[in-house]
């Protein structure tokens, strides 16, 4: 006997999910390994990961994570978890193997969502997993969990009050090194959503305008008006979305006698994972080799 692997769970998940409108994850988790595991070895009930993890919670946690990124289930608020339409037809079905999985629309998009910026990774799959090093399953795992991650987090912005996330943006650039902030008025600001300095001292200051979009892409006109608002006392400017910049946008920004920077949506979730703003470490993992130096002495 054997622990189930993250995808044996796919339709525990969506089978106890099926019963509630929904569910706490860890609820989820603990109801799942009574009701589909319980009598399983205590030895493998009680297995652990090395950095203390329960390895069956911890692989159906996997699962639904899984399941969310092919949109069977979906995080109606923080910390729950419920079935949507789509995975209410797999368990009229019966069934959903790995290989559908890996070959549904949603989860191909979710994994091309930073394609371009993962290009050099090591990607791997059930073909050549057993010539991988144990160095290459590490950068593959971590980078599956940091793409899931980005992805969630572009969601989760997506979802915020537009003046909140005019914040998030400020909170970003501060940590990232630049100087104290000024949000401007909630009414009639031209078109600027925020004030930074560009040094501890405030010598030099920058414009930010922040948008907010699900889908639509940022065009020229804002990109016009974005330089419009700007004061004469700063050539220097970051607009920021959740989306992406048309062409002509990208054009006018890198022609003006501005100093434009455009953030995209990719671009900003890669900076707050990189700087902290609203993820936190989970885990940390030591990885150790052997000190030649240490026996040289010998």
């Amino acid at each position: 006997m054997e622990l189930p692997k993250y995808h044996e769970t796919f339709i525990p998940v969506l089978e106890i999910l099926n019963t509630v409108e929904s569910m706490s994850s860890r609820e989820l988790a603990s109801r799942i390994r009574e009701t589909y595991y319980s009598d399983l070895p205590q030895e493998l009930l009680n297995q652990k990961t090395s950095s203390g993890a329960n390895i069956l919670l911890d692989r159906i946690l996997w699962g639904k994570s899984y399941l969310k990124m092919a949109k069977f289930v979906s995080y109606p608020k923080r910390g729950m978890v419920q079935i949507t339409e789509k995975g209410k037809r797999i368990i009229e079905k019966g069934n959903l193997t790995l290989y559908d999985f890996q070959n549904d629309p949603d989860f191909i998009n979710h994994r091309e969502f930073v394609k371009s910026k993962k290009e050099n990774k090591i990607k791997l799959d059930t073909t050549n997993i057993e010539n991988a090093t144990p160095q290459d399953l590490i950068d593959s795992g971590f980078s599956t969990i940091e793409t899931g991650v980005k992805t969630e987090l572009l969601e989760k912005l997506k979802e915020l009050d537009p003046y909140y996330f005019e914040k998030v943006i400020l909170i970003l650039l501060k940590k990232m090194g630049y100087g104290d902030f000024i949000e401007t008025s909630k009414s009639g600001d031209g078109g600027i959503d925020g004030i930074i300095n560009e040094d501890k001292l405030g010598l030099e200051r920058i414009y930010t305008q922040a948008k907010r979009y699900n889908e639509n892409k940022v065009r020229e006109k804002d990109i016009r008006n974005f330089i419009g608002a700007m004061s004469g006392d700063t050539n220097k400017g970051v607009f920021i979305t959740t989306s992406t910049f048309d062409d002509s946008a990208c054009r006018k920004a890198k022609e003006a006698h501005h100093s434009i920077i455009l953030i995209d949506g990719a671009k900003l979730v890669d900076l707050m994972h990189q700087y902290n703003v609203g993820v936190q470490v989970k885990t940390m993992y030591e990885v150790k080799e052997l000190d030649n130096d240490f026996f040289e002495g010998e």
